[in-house]
């Protein structure tokens, strides 16, 4: 198994991508945490990891409050003893264009996509640096690495800042064997997305931008995470991952 005797802690890991990664991180042998603030999905996805033989945990997490985080860490430590990865998926996007977009709303995005993983990142390295090192992957976008034409001008801005956080990290931090990466995936086939395509104008927008045809699926992302949280990836550090389909190649 190639996250044997490893523990991982996944934010938003209640349902949607968050959940993916976990099963997957689980079946390949990890003790998991899934932070979130969505219990009942959270307490769900927990159970059916753990009848399935995997190891995992809810644990209540809102990534924007530093003393959440703080609860959090003291949680896995006293359940699993020890952090091994931390995933930083929790992640909003609130769709107004910025001539419009409502500052508190821009406050609210930045405490999610940015602040989270800030706070999360600085309460994990202790615990990390603890174990010999680890693994911490962020959570970007392909709008974290070029403008979108069809994403708010607001998630852009928080997406390219958790990719050059992710590079700050990986240098500084190196030398205690904690490796950071981020992932950035292109449009995600969820519920939500195909509602989106009811309307043939934007399906086409959408996966016309794609040279592989295809959405990405929250199996691409979650097969990402585990290669970035495996021994496999011990010298891959620092670098923004596109799961995309070719959608930035060019």
């Amino acid at each position: 198994m190639r996250l044997a005797q490893k523990t991982a802690l996944i934010t938003g890991g209640a349902q949607g991508l968050g959940a993916a990664i976990a099963r997957l991180f689980a079946a390949e042998g990890a003790t998991v945490f899934l932070g979130d603030l969505k219990a009942e999905d959270g307490n769900k996805t927990a159970a059916e990891i753990s009848q399935k033989g995997g190891k995992a945990f809810f644990v209540t997490l809102d990534v924007a409050s530093e003393q959440s985080w703080i609860d959090a860490m003291a949680q896995v430590q006293s359940k699993a003893g020890r952090l091994d990865v931390l995933v930083n998926n929790a992640g909003i996007n609130i769709r107004e264009p910025v001539e419009v977009m409502k500052a508190e709303n821009l406050d609210t995005m930045l405490a999610v996509n940015v602040k989270g993983p800030f706070l999360g990142t600085k309460h994990a390295i202790p615990l990390l640096r603890k174990s010999g090192g680890g693994s911490i992957i962020n959570m970007s976008s392909v709008c974290g690495l070029v403008g979108h034409a069809y994403t708010t001008e607001a998630y852009t801005l928080t997406k390219g800042a958790v990719t050059l956080f992710t590079k700050s990290i990986a240098v500084r931090y190196a030398k205690d064997n904690i490796r950071c990466n981020c992932i950035n995936p292109s449009t995600v086939d969820t519920p939500l997305i195909q509602e989106l395509f009811k309307d043939p104008q934007r399906k086409q927008e959408r996966l016309g931008e794609v040279p592989l045809g295809r959405l990405c699926t929250d199996v691409d992302v979650a097969n990402a995470a585990l290669f970035l949280a495996s021994d496999e990836a011990s010298f891959i550090n620092g670098i923004a991952l596109p799961v995309d389909g070719g959608t930035v190649a060019d």
